[in-house]
């Protein structure tokens, strides 16, 4: 299959996936923002980050703990890593993984999330939480190209986070929750980390308290000054990074909209998607055979039950031989997906300046 935009491949979607639904154009649009993210997980993979990943995160606010907001990726300090090689034939559930002896004193202070973390067949969850206290995860995964299963004890606080937005065709108008999304995104952008934006005319300054005064600065002075580590202690600090993709409605980098800029205004980092660059990947993995028949399954009728089979290809729930499949993809073309993204802010940011802040913020 070759398509010349997105808007194509939407197109596609809708008349072969979802014509059976409602709304068909904004399921295909629902599929596409599924794609975004999984891109951005197995980048976080490749780049290095999966032991210290989790998914769909309940990530509180700065000052008050009462407020979470459901985030897709967080990264946390690892203070513990074990791994052991497994049999990926057969099921493997929480029950079999709390027996590890690397974790009994560990496991025995955590309350248990009782999951599968592989079905009897062929389905994986990644970066799935399996035990929990007030200080720290315990989370595994299926490393599917080794054969093992790896477990991360991790800090509960987070001190990245990365969010996924996106908003396709409306007809040949924008939708109405277009600038809704993106204040939402807005608001938990600039409420989960210690470090907090002042608005002022030219730019934005920062304020955060350190020892029990306030500093403040230019807002990117102090955000580089406590990646390099240069001000300490910091409690609470959490880099924010969006991802976001275009589809006809905010526009393009170049030419940002409303939308685009609350955003940009709003993330630490903002990474914008091309079309050419989710087009390519879509077209690429459905070039894949077990990648395309797990993404057709996932949008298909169970004969039998006539109800709509289980999604196992998203970014926490997939396929086992797709995530080989696009782990692979990943780790031959990572330059070539690098720059699939447009750096929107900060001013003059780069992949690889974000990849060394993110390698830096570790131990924060």
């Amino acid at each position: 299959m070759t398509y010349n935009s997105i808007n194509e491949v939407q197109k596609f979607l809708a008349d072969n996936f979802f014509n059976r639904t409602k709304d068909s154009k904004k399921a295909a649009g629902r599929a596409l923002g599924t794609f975004v993210e999984i891109i951005t997980y197995y980048l976080l993979k490749t780049w290095g980050f999966q032991q210290e990943l989790s998914i769909e995160t309940r990530l509180p606010e700065y000052g008050n703990n009462d407020l979470t907001h459901n985030v897709e990726f967080t990264l946390h300090n690892i203070k513990q890593t074990s791994n052991e090689s497994i049999d990926l034939s057969s099921k493997i559930s929480t029950r079999k993984i709390l027996k590890n002896k690397n974790f009994i004193d560990i496991i025995a202070s955590h309350q248990k999330n009782l999951v599968d973390i592989k079905d009897n067949f062929t389905i994986i969850k990644n970066g799935t939480i399996i035990g929990e206290n007030k200080d720290s995860i315990l989370t595994a995964y299926i490393d599917s190209e080794n054969t093992k299963i790896r477990y991360s004890l991790l800090e509960k606080k987070a001190h990245a986070m990365f969010e996924c937005k996106r908003v396709g065709m409306e007809g040949d108008s924008k939708g109405p929750q277009t600038i809704e999304k993106a204040k939402q995104g807005a608001y938990v952008a600039r409420t989960v980390s210690s470090l907090q934006r002042i608005r002022r005319k030219d730019n934005n300054l920062g304020i955060i308290e350190v020892n029990g005064e306030y500093l403040i600065d230019e807002y990117y002075k102090i955000f580089s000054d406590i990646i390099n580590k240069e001000i300490h202690p910091v409690e609470d600090f959490c880099m924010t990074v969006g991802i976001v993709s275009n589809h006809g409605n905010w526009f393009t980098s170049g030419n940002q909209n409303k939308e685009l800029k609350v955003l940009a205004h709003s993330y630490d980092w903002l990474l914008f998607l091309t079309d050419n660059g989710l087009t390519t990947f879509i077209q690429d993995i459905f070039n894949i055979d077990v990648c395309k028949k797990a993404f057709i399954y996932s949008y298909s009728i169970n004969e039998k039950t006539g109800k709509k089979n289980t999604n196992i290809f998203t970014k926490s729930n997939i396929d086992l031989n797709s995530d080989k499949e696009i782990s692979k993809y990943f780790s031959e073309n990572i330059e070539k997906i690098e720059n699939w993204f447009n750096i929107l802010s900060p001013e003059h940011g780069s992949i690889e300046s974000l990849k060394e802040q993110l390698r830096k913020i570790r131990g924060l």
